[in-house]
């Protein structure tokens, strides 16, 4: 093996010296062709003046011969020899070409070592000058409202006045436009608009009533959209050349959702009547009366978006038990089914602009996820581009723009995203949590919109908790609930103001009070919980309340709850039913998702049974308001349900909302109890098995409870 090993190394070596060799010879040779070179060059440049000094020394040459032989006269002839020689030796050594050839020789290597210098001189890095600074203008970085200044990242602190430069557009933005998405904020929704290169978007359709549901008309002139401004949900035409607005539905039911037929002449979209939601259209200049799609049946239809070619129609529908896209053509009126899967709930179907392919999105593994289906290939597969939803393409038909909720930052990103390589992704703008309803034209906007627009509608808050801190501890205490039913009627000083906000919104939507009779809203300390509730439970905070659990049970029931499996949790959004007197258009609006059944379990259905509950068979008729969203506008969230809710029915949780504002369980406790009523909550260190410690908590009952105050 050593033997080997030498062997080896030596024929290494030997490679090594070789090639070394080789190296320096072909360096050696590409060195004196370049010095032959340079002389070639130096030579032609410097002819001229190389004859110029030949002539001066041939004539120094002769007149210095003439004065030695006029000086020898009539010497002897020995120093006559001597002389001659000398003059012979003189003339040899002061040769013009050997002193030519000296002097070039000279300036030969004086050139090159200038040369070598001023190569030196131009590559050293010493002497670059720093250059002016490039501002990135992230076009993400500026929120609804805001004007965020550019940052320079690499700016350099010697340049006290820098210029910057605009960074160019990435290239999914690059064909420009305008985008419009709706946003709720105070309570209210509006339709806003970002003009593709501006970081400035404007409140585009800015009235007191809520607006949303925008479409571009195809020439991008006109804005269609759902508008509650007269009463009812009616759909009405913006149209920002003449800045002409035109209501186009005349129908006390809901109508909203219009999608535009690709010769502007058309309009559909989603319709409730007969307690039926189906797919109407309607002329634009008005000539003829609105029409029912034909193939609508009595389950729920919606979300129509019509084909590039005129000729279908895609749409939302229940009517095979779950939530699919179908396809009407408008030719034949043939319907078919176009995702057929089981398993997940499509929505927002949206055409490319050459009608090959519908995107899409749907929860999918408790993820929602935007995909693209090839409409045209059959039995082809969707595609996840990425996670968000509401999708719409844009304008080349290039790349989609969707919207992606951050629970973290609790607000929404529109998201601009290439078909061809889904992960270069582009953040266009931040809005509020649950902006929606993406759409994008290739027109910009007129100036004198843009010019017109609001950046933002300072409107008054819509509560202001009044609070009054204690010197003391407690700092805090907790207000009793005027008219309300519950065991305890009461919340802490820090919330209760918002809690009647919210009760007084309700019966502004719903036209009843629904929040007059609670399930619970303080819970005492010394509360044991059920089986499957929380002992750190966030009723005893003061900071939670639950509405009645009863309220699924009746015909009609008052509130449907929906289940929505997000992330690992599941979650619950519960719909309340407006009063009978008001189920004419006036309030709520229908049914899209199917309820769940959580009563199933109790009716001998073993699958039920096992999964807690079943979706509903039929879509529930009548209008109904999204009081989960109406309770996060004034700060209350739901809670997940428990990990056991499939068999517990008290670890469910439909019925908690809670406002934490940003606290953990055990300091909003000691908001309203002192660190010695807690001592037994409080963490403490305990051994473990290996020997560790670990934070066990006890539930021994407190010495003390707070107090409300203001109670009758």
């Amino acid at each position: 093996m050593l033997l080997r090993a030498y062997r080896l190394s030596d024929k290494l070596g030997v490679v090594l010296i070789k090639s070394v060799a080789a190296l320096t010879e072909q360096t050696l040779a590409g060195l004196l062709i370049l010095r032959r070179a340079v002389f070639a060059i130096l030579s032609i440049i410097l002819a001229p003046f190389i004859w110029l000094f030949s002539r001066v020394f041939r004539v120094s040459g002769r007149a210095g011969s003439a004065m030695s032989r006029g000086a020898v006269g009539a010497a002897q002839t020995q120093m006559a020899r001597r002389a001659a020689r000398r003059e012979m030796d003189k003339t040899v050594v002061e040769d013009p070409l050997r002193a030519q050839n000296r002097r070039l020789s000279l300036l030969a290597v004086l050139l090159l070592v200038a040369l070598v210098a001023v190569v030196l001189w131009a590559t050293n890095p010493g002497r670059t000058a720093a250059p002016l600074p490039v501002v990135n203008v992230d076009l993400a970085a500026s929120s609804l409202g805001e004007t965020p200044q550019p940052t320079a990242p690499n700016a350099v602190a010697a340049l006290p006045t820098q210029v910057p430069t605009a960074t160019a557009l990435p290239p999914v933005l690059a064909v420009r436009g305008t985008i419009a998405f709706t946003v709720r904020e105070n309570a209210q929704t509006d339709i806003w608009a970002l003009p593709i290169g501006s970081r400035s978007p404007i409140r585009l359709i800015a009235d007191p009533a809520d607006d949303r549901d925008p479409a571009w008309s195809p020439d991008g002139r006109r804005l269609a959209f759902a508008s509650h401004r007269d009463g009812n949900w009616e759909i009405y035409v913006q149209d920002f050349v003449d800045n002409s607005l035109t209501r186009m539905t005349y129908d006390l039911s809901f109508q909203a959702a219009p999608s535009w037929s690709p010769d502007g002449q058309w309009l559909v979209y989603e319709s409730y009547l007969g307690n039926t939601l189906d797919i109407w259209y309607v002329r634009v200049d008005g000539s003829q009366p609105p029409s029912v799609l034909p193939g609508m049946s009595d389950s729920a239809d919606f979300s129509p978006s019509w084909s590039p070619d005129g000729r279908r129609i895609a749409f939302v529908s229940w009517r095979d038990g779950n939530q699919e896209i179908y396809l009407f053509n408008l030719d034949d009126q043939e319907l078919v089914n176009v995702t057929n899967t089981a398993l997940r709930d499509e929505d927002y179907p949206s055409w490319s602009p050459d009608g090959s392919e519908l995107s899409f999105s749907a929860f999918d593994q408790g993820i929602e996820k935007v995909f693209v289906l090839d409409v045209d290939a059959p039995g082809a597969v969707a595609q996840v581009v990425a996670g968000g939803r509401a999708p719409a393409w844009s304008p080349d038909g290039s790349s989609l723009v969707y919207a992606v909720d951050s629970t973290a930052s609790h607000d929404t990103n529109l998201i601009a995203a290439p078909i061809t390589d889904p992960g270069l992704i582009t953040s266009i703008v931040p809005a509020p949590f649950g902006a929606s309803d993406p759409a994008w034209t290739g027109q910009p906007l007129p100036p004198a919109v843009i010019n017109a627009g609001s950046q933002r509608v300072f409107d008054l808050p819509l509560y202001d908790e009044q609070e009054a801190p204690r010197n003391a501890d407690p700092v805090y205490t907790l207000r009793s609930l005027p008219n309300v039913e519950a065991p305890y009627a009461a919340l802490s000083e820090r919330v209760n103001d918002s809690f009647n906000a919210l009760r007084e919104a309700t019966i502004e939507r719903v036209g009843w009070d629904f929040l007059s009779t609670l399930q619970d809203a303080f819970w005492d300390i010394n509360r044991l919980p059920e089986p499957g509730e929380e002992r750190r439970n966030w009723l005893m905070t003061g900071r939670a309340f639950a509405i009645n659990r009863n309220a699924i049970v009746g015909f009609p029931s008052p509130i449907e709850v929906v289940r929505e499996d997000i992330g690992v949790n599941t979650y619950w959004r519960i719909f309340v039913r407006v009063a009978d007197n008001a189920q004419n258009g006036d309030l709520g609006e229908p049914l899209r998702r199917m309820p769940w059944d959580f009563l199933a379990r109790e009716q001998r259905d073993v699958q039920a049974y096992d999964e807690g509950g079943r979706l509903r068979l039929q879509m529930p008729q009548g209008y109904y308001v999204d009081f989960t969203q109406l309770a996060l506008d004034y700060g209350w969230e739901r809670m997940p349900a428990g990990s056991d809710w499939r068999a517990n029915i008290n670890a469910v949780n439909f019925w908690m909302f809670r406002k934490t504002g940003g606290l953990d369980w055990f300091t909003a406790m000691r908001e309203i109890y002192t660190e010695g009523s807690l001592v037994n909550f409080a963490p403490t260190a305990a051994p473990t098995q290996a020997g560790l410690t670990a934070a066990t908590l006890t539930a021994l009952p407190p010495t003390a409870e707070p107090t409300a105050e203001g109670e009758g």
